[in-house]
């Protein structure tokens, strides 16, 4: 199928061309997932079965790192999240073994043996200046970073915490954890689900949209969309545990679910299920999350005063230039990694040193290959970034500054969620009047 695609794409142009491409990559994929399979499988499996003994308790490691974002203890969670990055990077051998052979059919069945010029040109973008954007962005919030990190840091983890904290703390920081209370996790989906009903979404009446909220033992942390087969079969999965984090998830994840389930079932398949990357589908979920940000939702919502309200905006605010500044970080790391993959291993001072400049918290060299997305996932959440504020000055031009409850919005994204996966997040860019790289919304928010 690869080659045929291959073959079949010489001579081509335009919009055929494009789907032939995005089916060629997929064929591609597909070769690389059954090569490897038994072997993911097999790391997989172990990473399940690994656990760590943790004052008395054997806990698996997904639970472990699962709790840091609720144990209170600061110095529990320094205590456990050494032992679970201990378990975690025990595996670190076959992470990099796996890597390797995936990189190897990768370039193989490409002809690019370049990883960086090879993600380059699936996403049709320049890595090393979206990168360059990306660090001149960060050195501009720097001058009120180090106040707002230094005053949510003490409220949240203490006084007393380390000057430079453990990245341990991070979950338990974008939980908000002393606030937790604050944001109830049985009210979680009622007031998210409110939430989309005000920009015009029913989420429990879109039978393509399957939810799976439940909290299983052995489930990741970690929120995702999985679209099956878009607009019929979309699941939103998420796992709450309490706190501001639990909303903010789930009305990430909604955004993708809502792009998914909402596009043209007459579109050919490869524009409802294939794209580039990921950095079109996350402008939407970056949009949507970002209503967290608005003072008067947590009023309106969860009945907060207006000071109240504020301060719980600013907080969400806060965590917001806490990922970016990692995101960004993280972005150069992995173009030094994959610059020079032979030599992958002696960028694991990279990864600390990148991530600890940025934000101000230790993270550990051997996290180096378990906090890696593939194929630059990283430059995808970034341009979302870039985009969702750009898209958020425009509705504020075009809409209001009450966007975040306006059905007008929600006519808005079903255009655009129409389209499927057909445009790239450049292409939205320049609908509504931005470059690109044109950072400044995101910088002034």
């Amino acid at each position: 199928q690869h080659d045929a695609l291959r073959e079949a794409e010489d001579g081509l142009r335009g919009e055929e061309r494009e789907r032939l491409y995005r089916l060629r990559e997929a064929a591609a994929g597909g070769v690389i997932v059954r090569e490897l399979a038994d072997e993911s499988d097999k790391l997989e499996n172990a990473i399940l079965a690994e656990r760590v003994d943790f004052r008395g308790e054997s806990l698996p490691l997904r639970s472990a790192q699962a709790k840091l974002a609720v144990l209170d203890d600061y110095t529990g969670r320094d205590e456990l999240g050494d032992l679970a990055a201990d378990a975690s990077a025990r595996f670190n051998c076959p992470r990099y073994g796996l890597m390797q052979k995936g990189e190897a059919l990768d370039a193989e069945l490409s002809g690019e043996p370049d990883p960086v010029a090879r993600s380059a040109a699936r996403k049709n973008i320049e890595l090393q200046a979206l990168s360059a954007a990306l660090q001149e962005a960060a050195r501009e919030q720097d001058s009120i970073w180090g106040s707002m990190r230094e005053e949510w840091l003490d409220r949240v983890l203490g006084p007393e915490h380390d000057a430079e904290p453990a990245s341990y703390h991070v979950s338990y920081l974008r939980r908000m954890s002393p606030f937790a209370d604050l944001y109830p996790k049985d009210r979680c989906v009622p007031v998210c689900l409110d939430t989309l009903a005000g920009i015009g979404f029913d989420l429990p009446a879109n039978q393509g949209i399957r939810l799976d909220l439940d909290d299983r033992p052995q489930k990741s942390p970690r929120a995702c969309v999985i679209a099956s087969d878009p607009p019929a079969v979309v699941h939103l999965i998420t796992r709450a545990q309490g706190g501001l984090h639990d909303y903010q998830a789930f009305l990430h994840e909604a955004g993708h679910a809502l792009h998914y389930a909402g596009l043209d079932p007459e579109l050919p398949y490869t524009f409802r299920r294939l794209s580039r990357d990921h950095a079109l589908t996350e402008i939407y979920s970056f949009l949507i999350e970002s209503i967290t940000r608005e003072p008067a939702w947590h009023t309106r919502h969860l009945g907060a005063s207006e000071e109240e309200a504020a301060e719980r905006a600013e907080a969400a605010r806060f965590l917001e230039v806490l990922l970016f500044r990692r995101y960004a970080a993280k972005l150069a790391y992995e173009l030094k990694f994959w610059g020079d993959f032979e030599n992958a291993n002696d960028y694991a001072q990279t990864y600390e040193d990148n991530l600890r400049a940025a934000v101000g918290f230790h993270y550990r060299a051997d996290g180096y290959l378990a906090d890696m997305d593939g194929d630059f996932y990283s430059a995808d959440y970034l341009r979302a970034w870039i985009r969702a504020a750009q898209l958020r000055a425009h509705l504020r031009r075009t809409i209001g500054e009450d966007w975040w409850q306006r059905p007008e919005t929600g006519e808005l994204l079903r255009a655009l969620f129409a389209e499927g996966t057909r445009p790239t997040s450049e292409e939205i860019a320049d609908r509504i009047g931005y470059e690109p790289l044109d950072t400044a919304p995101l910088v002034e928010e």
